[in-house]
């Protein structure tokens, strides 16, 4: 089942790596730090605290070990109640955050009723929702726990150019089910090739392919293969083992549905939401938006 094997990945991801990308995450000026705000549509984290200034509860929906829980903490208000939830690493977060007093952390699924946590000014859903077996109405879950004039912000992945496509579902499928040191070998084979192609310092200037959908331009070579053939994930600032589960994390889970932006944007209009904010990159479509009036900005 790929409810099962889902969860299953990233038990034991989060299990065997309880510590990954925790310190980028919260080390100012990294590169991975800089993704995660700047998706959001903040230039740094002064205009972040800016955004949760005020706030007085908070939920990390889909926390992992986490590495964002603290974030949200660090930066937000030192009154705010910060709740993060989990279905399969609620205890490895739970280890992580143990000296954060305003942050609580339970086991929970996404689709089960959620009403019992109350009402939050603010939700934060992102890389989680496209693991769920209904990401929609997942969505609506969560969106009916926002207090008046409170803020949802989400990241899910999107629908990517078609050998991308391909060769995701064909690499997914062929570690479903595989131990997790056997898929993380797999995994491990990906990084290195995604490190010597980062090794190859040269740009690569291409014409618009668009049944492949490459759009014309000047790309590093491991960005040319990473954004349109397959994920192989290296980020210099991490551990060899910090990229291999990240591109673990990208082919284990056998549930990862993609999207379109419309697609999404339907998801805040059902629900009565205003877009705040928008952003889509070569991998995933972000948006922030806000249930009905409070008086924020």
């Amino acid at each position: 089942m790929p409810v099962d094997e889902t969860f299953a990945a990233f038990r034991d991801k989060w299990l065997n790596n309880p510590d990954a990308t925790f310190r980028a995450t919260l080390t100012e000026g990294s590169t991975l730090q800089r993704w995660i705000l700047a998706r959001n549509g903040f230039a740094g984290p002064r205009e972040f605290a800016e955004w949760l200034s005020g706030r007085k509860r908070i939920l990390d929906a889909g926390c992992g070990n986490g590495r964002v829980t603290a974030l949200l903490a660090m930066h937000a208000p030192a009154d705010c109640e910060i709740c993060g939830i989990d279905f399969a690493s609620a205890a490895v977060a739970t280890a992580n955050l143990s000296d954060h007093a305003n942050v609580q952390i339970a086991e929970r699924d996404l689709l089960e009723d959620l009403s019992d946590l109350g009402r939050f000014d603010l939700i934060y859903c992102q890389e989680v929702l496209h693991h769920t077996k209904d990401p929609r109405r997942a969505f609506a879950n969560l969106a009916g726990l926002l207090a008046p004039g409170g803020e949802i912000a989400i990241y899910v992945y999107k629908v990517k150019a078609p050998v991308r496509e391909f060769t995701d579902d064909f690499l997914r499928a062929k570690l479903a089910g595989l131990p997790y040191e056997d898929a993380m070998q797999v995994a491990r084979a990906l990084t290195e090739l995604g490190k010597r192609l980062s090794a190859i310092e040269q740009e690569i200037t291409v014409p618009a392919i668009d049944p492949l959908g490459i759009p014309a331009g000047t790309y590093p070579v491991q960005r040319l293969v990473y954004h349109f053939f397959m994920k192989c994930f290296w980020n210099g600032e991490l551990s060899f083992e910090e990229n291999a589960v990240i591109n673990f994390d990208w082919y284990r889970p056998q549930l990862a549905s993609r999207h379109t932006l419309a697609e999404v944007r339907g998801w805040f209009e059902a629900c009565g939401l205003a877009i705040r904010h928008e952003c889509v990159d070569e991998y995933g479509i972000t948006l922030r938006g806000r249930s009905g009036d409070a008086g924020r900005n």
